[in-house]
């Protein structure tokens, strides 16, 4: 009995150290010759897609790597991230997650195959986003506080256009009304640039969206912004006042993009693509590029950014619950 349990340690050992050197192994050589794909689980246009295409693009030219971005759009973002959830966890499948579908999704869409916080492997952080509120150059609306005035003398007239519903964009839109004591009209796109458009048209009357996905009309002049939802201004759009000033004290509602893969996936694999976005984000040339789509760079060590995804994962509930924000 005892040489039977010797043997069985010995088989078992064996097998952990051969497991073991396989991890340790894993991140040599790759990716290798081997495309990478990341997953876009939005539209082309918005700026989930600009900031994975800036981050892509880099990676390919500085490394020698090849990494294709793939828009894989619908349901808030949840069906990109799907995607990658189910992938194997070699490396060649990553996604480029944010709070909208990382986070607040699972709260929001009942019956997701994957738990956020169970199935996927946080891998780089890259970067936060004020939510912004503007409309047409057209508009009769000047400022937010004539959006305000309006909804009050009418509730539910003025609709707002965002990138889906369950997105942080549309948790911000809610969270407004009810700071605001207004009642608008939601109209949910696949993405924002639909909605962008939408607004730009006059066929909704706000835009309610991430900055780097309406800040090139807005510098163009063809979009007019009345607010950024964050507890700061923008640095991109430093005369655009916050919400918290024009009354609603203490109103701070922003998002953030980051990278993910699959459960499981190797630890020297994650320490190799955290490194090698790291020295991206360090970068002047990569930090202009996604200063100018209006969001802020930001990295994170593999450990910093697990610990804050988790964090915002628990605290993701409340924020849902408070919203009332509902999938139809």
């Amino acid at each position: 009995m005892m040489k039977q349990i010797l043997q069985c340690a010995a088989v078992a050992l064996t097998v952990g150290t051969a497991s073991a050197a396989m991890a340790q192994g894993a991140g040599a050589d790759y990716p290798g010759s081997k495309p990478v794909r990341m997953v876009v689980p939005f539209p082309p246009g918005g700026g989930t897609d600009i900031i994975s295409r800036i981050i892509a693009q880099k990676l390919s030219e500085q490394n020698h790597w090849t990494v294709v971005a793939d828009n894989r759009a619908g349901a808030g973002g949840t069906i990109g991230i799907s995607e990658v959830a189910k992938a194997q966890p070699t490396g060649y499948d990553i996604v480029m997650g944010q709070k909208d579908n990382v986070v607040l999704g699972y709260y929001l869409y009942k019956g997701l195959p994957w738990n956020p916080a169970k199935d996927l492997t946080p891998i780089a952080h890259v970067a936060y986003s004020p939510v912004i509120i503007a409309t047409s150059e057209n508009s009769k609306f000047k400022t937010l506080n004539d959006v305000i005035a309006a909804a009050k003398a009418d509730p539910g007239k003025i609709t707002y256009g965002s990138p889906g519903n369950g997105t942080s964009i549309h948790i911000a839109g809610v969270l407004f009304e009810k700071a605001a004591g207004v009642k608008l009209t939601h109209v949910p796109y696949k993405g924002s640039n639909p909605a962008l458009l939408d607004t730009l048209s006059g066929n909704v009357d706000l835009l309610v969206s991430s900055v780097p996905s309406a800040i090139g009309q807005i510098k163009a002049g063809k979009l007019r912004p009345l607010a950024v939802t964050s507890a700061k201004r923008s640095s991109s759009l430093p005369d655009v006042p916050t919400v918290a000033e024009l009354g609603m004290k203490g109103f701070d509602v922003s998002t953030w993009y980051g990278l993910f893969g699959p459960k499981n996936l190797p630890a020297p694999i994650v320490s190799k693509l955290n490194t090698e976005v790291n020295k991206l984000l360090g970068q002047k040339e990569v930090q202009d590029s996604i200063l100018a789509q209006g969001a802020e760079p930001q990295s994170m060590s593999v450990s910093d950014f697990d610990k804050f995804f988790h964090k915002d994962f628990q605290d993701a509930k409340a924020i849902v619950e408070a919203s009332g924000a509902t999938i139809q």
